[in-house]
């Protein structure tokens, strides 16, 4: 091909069985869980994570933090502090365990929930054998978290927030299980603090607790087939998620007349039909995280509407309902509701050989200010400069649903550590991406971006985590760019690929090698004095004017440079070469989809 040779900034992260797998979890904050618990037994001591200390500092940075009348009386305290037998989890995860307390996090709640409907999923995330009992308990847990392309193992002593004697966060309806409360206080150490979880969407949670690629659908724009995707999405093992809209801050967890509440995640725990007087009835059983306030219109739990059921299909529904569970029609859920999210999982994920697998790969790049952070197609003069990744589509999908031939490809774009940077005022930024056919009759990728319009792109630029798209593309050779909307805005970001067909990645690792074999001492960075023979060998011939501007650009202070600056510095040449040479250096990376 023609197109092999432009430089492309995006790592490889193997993920089923390299360090961060699910199967080689890392430890966050290199804290071992089993050497930590080994040593407070064998001391007859309890710990106190030093990492994320009872303070606080581990509460919040504003409203909830030191000054905040929201945290006026709190108290730390262990749950063998408020009630005398506490249990970690008992009867097995159930919704019921999960009740919202002080802190806006019913998104993270409602993932949580929808996470208790599969065991598989949720003993990877709640790892079983932790207790309360004597000779194991020693005041830590653990959990295991996805965080942007890696498992984490993350350890947490069992010193909860509470007020007047009662845990201030998440809690069980009976009070006297911890799982969740732990598990929520696990997911704010990650993130840096309970307040930084104030806010945000059940795909957020789905995608950390599985590591899956999450979808959302606008209800009033929905496809008819919608029902038919979620009781698929149900049956494939995936995780949902659905919210009302609001029209301003005041209408926050406002009430409806109807007991639906508005700006709140619900989760979404069956789909089911029913024979009601001779027609059939398209049902959802959804969850409100609070445990209480449920939907009181057609098909409530006491409603007129199962008079008309058969006895044996009340009984098979569980028509009345644990408290904030309830039953809806599809019609009502379109109506009622402005959202719906769906997080499709990974072939890890999903062990059952039963149901379908998405095939995916991670990869991991950033934009850098000067060399790679080149914002959207607006900024022709700097556009080129984003990273880049290849993809080439062979086979059309098995079986298409809406009976068109194509590729169906899942992209997703997320930029990392969103939460944590809150407390010091960044904002996140506006992020997007677009994707272009690789055509034989142009001489180079720059051709490409410049003088073709994109095939697909993002839904939209949008300053959230994560923006993500569902394409169907004709057989063929694409790139994708990943950019933020404007230029020179610096970030950090993993791109996902999901294909419905077997993918196998084929990765030209010329630039880490490149590197690696230059990198003499193992430093992770070049000197100066090696700069110039790594850019020869990845094909540029430069004079020592030319090397003397890239080290004044790319080094750091003692004249070092890394990986990332490395490749800036390759695609910054890549894009000079393109337009006055023929020269081709050989180094791309790209994903074949068979």
């Amino acid at each position: 091909s023609a197109f092999i040779h432009h430089s492309l900034y995006i790592q490889f992260h193997c993920s089923l069985v390299g360090a961060g797998s699910r199967a080689n979890t890392i430890p966050f904050n290199q804290q071992d869980f089993e050497l930590l618990q080994r040593e407070c037994l064998r001391s007859g001591t309890l710990f106190c994570d030093p990492t994320f200390p009872a303070s606080w500092d581990s509460l919040g940075y504003n409203q909830l933090g030191r000054y905040s009348p929201k945290t006026s009386g709190v108290e730390w305290k262990r749950p063998t502090e408020l009630c005398s037998d506490p249990q970690f989890i008992v009867d097995g995860a159930k919704r019921t365990d999960i009740c919202q307390g002080a802190l806006g996090d019913c998104w993270l709640l409602a993932a949580i929930a929808s996470l208790t409907l599969d065991p598989q999923i949720l003993v990877r995330v709640v790892p079983p054998g932790q207790s309360f009992k004597d000779g194991e308990y020693a005041g830590i847990f653990h959990f295991q978290l996805w965080q942007y392309g890696e498992w984490v193992d993350v350890v947490v002593d069992d010193r909860l927030p509470t007020r007047d004697g009662k845990l201030l966060f998440v809690h069980s309806a009976e009070g006297t299980e911890f799982w969740s409360a732990l598990l929520e206080k696990a997911y704010a150490k990650v993130n840096s603090s309970y307040e930084a979880l104030t806010g945000g969407s059940s795909i957020e949670g789905f995608e950390d607790f599985t590591g899956g690629i999450a979808e959302s659908y606008d209800l009033k724009e929905a496809p008819p087939t919608v029902f038919n995707i979620m009781k698929k999405a149900l049956k494939l093992g995936s995780l949902l998620g659905c919210s009302i809209d609001i029209t301003s801050s005041y209408e926050t967890e406002a009430i409806t007349s109807q007991k639906l509440v508005k700006g709140h995640a619900y989760s979404i725990t069956a789909a089911a039909q029913v024979h009601h007087h001779r027609s059939v009835v398209d049902l959802l059983r959804i969850r409100n995280p609070w445990g209480q306030v449920e939907w009181t219109g057609a098909w409530s739990d006491s409603s007129r509407e199962w008079d008309g059921v058969l006895p044996e299909e009340k009984r098979m529904l569980d028509h009345s309902a644990e408290d904030g569970e309830f039953w809806m029609s599809y019609t009502d859920f379109l109506h009622q509701f402005s959202r719906l999210d769906i997080c499709n999982l990974t072939p890890d994920t999903l062990t059952s050989d039963e149901v379908g697998h998405w095939n995916y790969s991670e990869f991991e790049g950033t934009w850098r200010v000067g060399s790679t952070a080149g914002g959207c197609r607006n900024y022709t003069a700097t556009f080129c400069s984003n990273p880049q990744f290849f993809i080439r589509l062979l086979d059309v999908d098995d079986d298409p649903h809406d009976g068109e031939d194509g590729c169906t490809v899942l992209i997703g774009l997320m930029q990392k550590d969103a939460r944590k940077e809150r407390r010091f005022g960044r904002d996140l930024n506006t992020i997007g991406f677009s994707i272009y056919q690789v055509q034989q009759k142009y001489n180079s990728v720059l051709n490409v971006l410049l003088r073709t319009t994109s095939v697909a792109r993002s839904p939209t630029f949008i300053n959230l985590r994560e923006v993500c798209g569902r394409f169907k593309l004709p057989p063929g050779e694409y790139v994708i760019i990943p950019s933020t909307f404007e230029p020179h805005r610096k970030g950090s970001f993993i791109l996902r690929v999901f294909t419905e067909k077997e993918a196998h990645s084929s990765l030209a690792l010329v630039l880490q090698k490149i590197f690696k074999h230059h990198d003499s001492d193992g430093s992770g960075t070049m000197s100066s004095h090696e700069l110039r023979a790594a850019v020869a060998e990845a094909g540029f011939q430069v004079n020592s004017s030319v090397i003397q501007e890239i080290i004044s650009r790319y080094t750091d202070s003692s004249f070092a440079i890394d990986f990332d600056s490395f490749v800036g510095c390759l695609i910054r040449l890549e894009m000079l070469f393109s337009e006055s040479c023929d020269q081709q250096p050989l180094t791309y990376w790209y994903l074949v989809s068979m």
